[in-house]
């Protein structure tokens, strides 16, 4: 896949802080790139909105992926309001005053139990193709918070469980199997989850309609094997040519399509030069506390901790923080070329997936806009945020 070029600096005089700013062209570039596999696979590939689901952005994303896959109610909903394609909703325990309208929206139903399917039978068949969660009990993740198939996890139905519930009914009710046990992982370790995902359930093959394979896969990004993984797809379709194959990329969809801006507005000092923004790590990029890792900053360098002793002061570093009352609302510190100023608006990459949909209000922090550059170079703000995000959630 091509390198993505950014064009924010174009529009950034118009931006408003804190703000997201999705790149329409980039956005596209990873659509049709996702297209080509789907296309070439013969597989249906649907975005995961559990790691983006900015409403401004759905209409492109539907006219190239097929649908989404949704992680409950809220989401199925929002899937068959923006996007009106296909909706699977997995959910590890869905509740009774949720599940109708949870069919209503869905179209398929992936089951974590065999309680839950006992439970649910009758009122999911009228309207929906069932589904059961596999717990392939092999997985990739560079974190175990991110490890759907870790130690104990409670996502899906190991090889044992799966053998002491199921029944001939059940075969018969069944339409699919849906695994997810990657995190940002290349062909490899998705063709060994495979073949042991086939190897211990492939016997069951001939009474589905479909599988589901998640997501977890770096397609987008320019290292990934693209050729190899359609080969590898092919080949499953030609060994079970009456299965449908589901991808459900999330963050594949929106990497390094678009960035968080925000403005420098003290620079204070404790030993180090400080610069706190209005924004925040806690409340607008959780994932930079939870996975954890360090978000680039445009025309900036991370600076490691131990490093920052030999620097001097042309290597203008500063620890860039939060303006919350966390004491770790810390982004870290980096070496600018020059000086930062009081005003100067900072460029954090890659901030279009897992920020969005886990944004808080914590400490009443304003919600960053939504915005988008277009295509033709017109930046628009779709969505704006103020004190009643804040007063009307709590």
């Amino acid at each position: 896949m091509k390198d993505k070029i950014s064009k924010i600096e174009n529009i950034l005089n118009q931006v408003q802080t804190p703000c997201y700013i999705c790149e329409e062209e980039l956005l596209e570039q990873n659509l049709k790139h996702l297209d080509y596999i789907q296309k070439e696979a013969d597989v249906k590939i649907l975005l995961a909105i559990k790691a983006f689901a900015t409403s401004g952005m759905m209409p492109l994303v539907s006219k190239y992926l097929q649908g989404c896959c949704a992680s409950g109610l809220h989401e199925a909903k929002y899937g068959r309001e923006f996007l009106n394609k296909e909706v699977h909703t997995y959910n590890p325990a869905f509740k009774d005053d949720e599940i109708d309208e949870v069919c209503e929206v869905s179209d398929h139903i992936v089951f974590n139990s065999f309680n839950q399917l006992e439970r649910f039978k009758n009122t999911v068949l009228e309207k929906n193709s069932i589904g059961l969660r596999i717990n392939p009990e092999i997985s990739f993740s560079p974190v175990d918070i991110y490890n759907p198939c870790a130690m104990y996890s409670r996502f899906g139905l190991t090889k044992k469980e799966f053998n002491l519930g199921i029944t001939d009914e059940y075969l018969e009710l069944i339409d699919g199997f849906h695994f997810h046990a990657l995190c940002e992982q290349n062909v490899e370790a998705f063709e060994d989850v495979l073949d042991h995902f086939e190897s211990t359930f492939g016997h069951h093959f001939k009474y589905l309609k479909w599988v589901n394979f998640g997501g977890g896969l770096n397609l987008t990004q320019g290292n990934f094997e693209v050729e190899s993984f359609i080969k590898t797809l092919k080949k499953f379709k030609i060994k079970y040519p009456h299965l449908e194959v589901y991808l459900e990329p999330g963050e594949a969809v929106a990497y390094q399509t678009g960035v968080l801006v925000a403005t420098v507005i003290d620079i204070i000092h404790n030993n180090i030069d400080i610069a706190i923004l209005d924004t925040s790590t806690e409340c607008h990029m959780p994932d930079t506390l939870a996975m954890p890792y360090t978000a680039y900053i445009r025309d900036a360098r991370i600076v490691q901790l131990q490093d920052l002793q030999t620097l001097g002061s042309d290597d203008n570093v500063y620890r860039i923080g939060g303006n919350t009352c966390l004491s770790g609302d810390i982004m870290g510190d980096y070496s600018f070329a020059k000086p930062l100023e009081i005003g100067k608006k900072i460029i954090f990459e890659d901030q279009m997936h897992y920020t969005v949909v886990k944004n808080t209000t914590f400490n009443g922090m304003k919600l960053p806009d939504l915005s988008v550059l277009k295509k033709d170079g017109s930046y628009e703000v779709f969505k704006k945020f103020g004190y009643e995000a804040y007063r009307d959630r709590n």
